[in-house]
């Protein structure tokens, strides 16, 4: 059990791995490129596994290479995600998926109703309504890691997950670091007196906003 008042960064440190990352898919013709450049060893792939390997940009890497012509070089620049468009952050639980959006500025972040976990088909087309309503620029989703850091069967499920709607909604799809969110967002809701049905209908959608304000605050810092 977790005390009702922690520091999430604080565990991250106590277990040795405070990782808040997000990082952006890379669409498959530019991983194809890829792999070809780094078996000619120009490129190097990062010490990724898994899914991961095969669908994440490096975070240091901002340009590949897909092919050079004579006086000109077609590049490969990864995902503009800036204030001016509003973005929308996903808590996949398995009930329910909690949905957060952000002002255009960045500047504030609320909750929304929190959808049922159903098929992937009514799933994708509530997220898609939702996407096209707010007119957002990217979607956030939430990655479970293990509180050290490692992968289990949720984080993979949530990358699949990402993939799909990427190739679905045709719009970036960035994953982050989720690890405690769930129940900092319970704490608080208890914090403000809300009944225990209260808390299961929102307590997703509260850590959806706590994972977007976290990507947001890691893109500006």
């Amino acid at each position: 059990m977790l005390p009702q008042e922690f520091n999430r960064k604080k565990v991250y440190e106590a277990v040795g791995k405070r990782r808040l990352f997000a990082r952006a898919f890379a669409p498959p013709n530019v991983i194809i490129q890829w792999a070809k450049r780094s078996a000619q060893g120009s490129v190097r792939f990062p010490r990724l596994t898994g899914f991961m390997r095969d669908f994440y940009t490096p975070p240091t890497l901002q340009r590949i290479t897909l092919s050079k012509k004579e006086d000109n070089q077609e590049t490969f620049e990864k995902p503009v995600c800036e204030p001016g468009r509003r973005l929308l952050a996903l808590d996949l639980g398995r009930k329910r998926v909690g949905v957060a959006v952000s002002d255009e500025q960045w500047l504030a972040v609320r909750p929304l109703k929190a959808l049922p976990r159903t098929s992937w088909k009514k799933l994708l087309r509530q997220v898609y309504e939702i996407v096209t309503s707010f007119d957002a620029q990217a979607l956030v989703l939430g990655l479970p890691l293990h509180l050290d850091g490692k992968e289990g069967e949720e984080a993979q499920e949530a990358l699949r997950l990402a993939r799909n709607f990427q190739l679905s909604l045709k719009i970036p799809v960035f994953m982050q670091d989720e690890r405690l969110t769930s129940h900092e967002a319970e704490n608080n809701l208890r914090s403000e007196g809300h009944s225990q049905e209260s808390l299961r209908e929102e307590v997703d959608s509260r850590a959806a906003a706590i994972i977007l304000e976290d990507f947001i605050s890691n893109r500006k810092a």
